[in-house]
């Protein structure tokens, strides 16, 4: 995961400031030396490093500690708000055209993850009720044209192509088309190269020309470190970019570009792209981002990552049944099916506040936990469905016919009998008191 060696390293400075009454100079220069390296070492650009260190320190030496933190913790939040600021201060959403359709132009370098990306944007702006369209410009790729169908099929976006043709008269009349048809925003995947060169800006800047989008989007590869920056400015001076998506932000990348490319280039990161499933993407929040690296832990898109998987009719049964002191294996099965969506278990945990830093060097086995989840499934499903809703009946005979069936052994179906089990108590306690439990619950979740 991306920043995870950075967040140890500064994590790790940080440790040595616990418990110490007072902060003197000496202290902050010191963590701030630990925190210089890893920010190097992240491949973050030199010059913003010096600026970064020496701000903090400004700040930090004689500054008065606050009554309800210790020095340690009054670091970590200047750190926080420096690296917060570093990275843009906030996330910047897209804007829109006042007339119909908006036109968003994606330019970036081959194997960036640009045509991907488009599908991606594509499919998260469809959530909102639009119809968006993509739009294949890149004529010259092998390919390119059949790759952005598959992905815009799979994530149920239309796609146009007049296939190798012109790709300034495509992009035109595919604007007429969405026009035409009620298809908004328009999505252009256009061409890249292996580098930068004077053929491609050129027909970059004829396109621009021709449509007008209303924003261009530079996508560039943040594994490729202080190369991606250097990308991002050359882009930016040559053809006027008005945001930045990052992608492979998921991948063993240092972290670098996503902390430097705000202050270089002048322009937001507005998406990182967290995997390769077409849900995979995110508004990059710069405040998140700085808590994760600094173990702070990231609540909101935790959130968000729920919200986004939760299927309401599901939910609304199964308040349903809690209401009525009811929690299946049905529910419980739901609930499984709905978690697996939520992605990787590792990843998920590091969000919590507290526990980052708790987790560094637990290797978390996701291929254990899949398989888990799998089982537990096969479990549940090899069951009739008056054993899901009446899991008294399950007596030993029952038992030894379900773990047949699902190929496991009774024990294991015992287990997985225990956590529901132990899962229902839990929901009857919340639910308690005619729902008393819940708002009490979801009182202190909001505090």
């Amino acid at each position: 995961m991306a920043f995870e060696s950075l967040a140890e390293k500064i994590q790790g400075a940080f440790k040595k400031l616990t418990n110490r009454g007072k902060l003197t100079e000496s202290d902050v220069k010191e963590a701030m030396r630990d925190v210089r390296m890893a920010l190097l070492e992240a491949d973050v650009n030199y010059s913003l490093v010096k600026d970064f260190i020496k701000k903090v320190t400004e700040r930090a030496v004689g500054s008065e500690i606050l009554s309800s933190l210790t020095p340690a913790q009054q670091v970590i939040k200047i750190v926080d708000e420096e690296l917060t600021l570093l990275m843009g201060g906030q996330n910047v959403k897209l804007t829109h055209s006042p007339s119909v359709p908006t036109i968003y132009m994606m330019c970036g370098l081959q194997g960036a993850g640009k045509t991907t990306m488009c599908a991606k944007l594509g499919k998260l702006i469809s959530k909102e009720g639009k119809r968006p369209l993509l739009v294949a410009c890149d004529v010259y790729r092998p390919a390119a044209i059949r790759q952005l169908q598959i992905v815009g099929g799979q994530a149920g976006v239309e796609v146009f192509e007049q296939g190798q043709g012109n790709p300034v008269e495509i992009a035109k009349a595919a604007v007429e088309h969405a026009r035409y048809y009620g298809r908004d925003p328009v999505i252009i995947d256009t061409a890249g190269r292996l580098h930068i060169d004077d053929k491609l800006m050129q027909e970059l800047r004829d396109i621009k020309a021709a449509v007008k989008p209303q924003e261009i989007l530079l996508v560039v590869d943040a594994m490729t470190g202080q190369d991606a920056v250097t990308v991002a400015d050359t882009f930016n001076k040559e053809l006027g970019v008005d945001g930045v998506i990052l992608t492979k932000l998921d991948g063993d990348t240092r972290g670098g570009a996503a902390i430097s490319v705000k202050a270089v280039t002048g322009k937001p990161i507005k998406f990182s792209g967290t995997g390769e499933k077409l849900t995979d993407i995110e508004p990059f929040h710069p405040d998140r981002m700085a808590r994760r690296i600094l173990g702070m832990g990231d609540v909101l898109s935790l959130i968000e990552k729920a919200q986004d998987i939760v299927d309401e009719k599901a939910a609304e049964e199964l308040e349903k049944n809690l209401k009525r002191q009811q929690f299946t294996l049905e529910d419980y099965l739901t609930q499984l099916k709905q978690l697996k969506k939520i992605g990787s278990v590792g990843d998920l945990l590091k969000m919590v506040p507290g526990l980052g830093s708790k987790l560094q060097g637990v290797n978390i086995d996701e291929d254990k936990v899949a398989r888990e989840q799998a089982k537990n499934e096969a479990i549940i499903l090899s069951m009739t469905r008056a054993e899901r809703r009446h899991p008294d009946i399950l007596n030993a005979s029952r038992r030894r016919r379900i773990a047949s069936g699902a190929g496991v052994t009774v024990q294991e179906v015992n287990l997985l009998i225990k956590q529901y089990e132990s899962t229902r108590d839990m929901m009857k306690q919340v639910m308690s008191g005619k729902g008393k439990g819940l708002r009490r619950m979801m009182k202190g979740f909001k505090g």
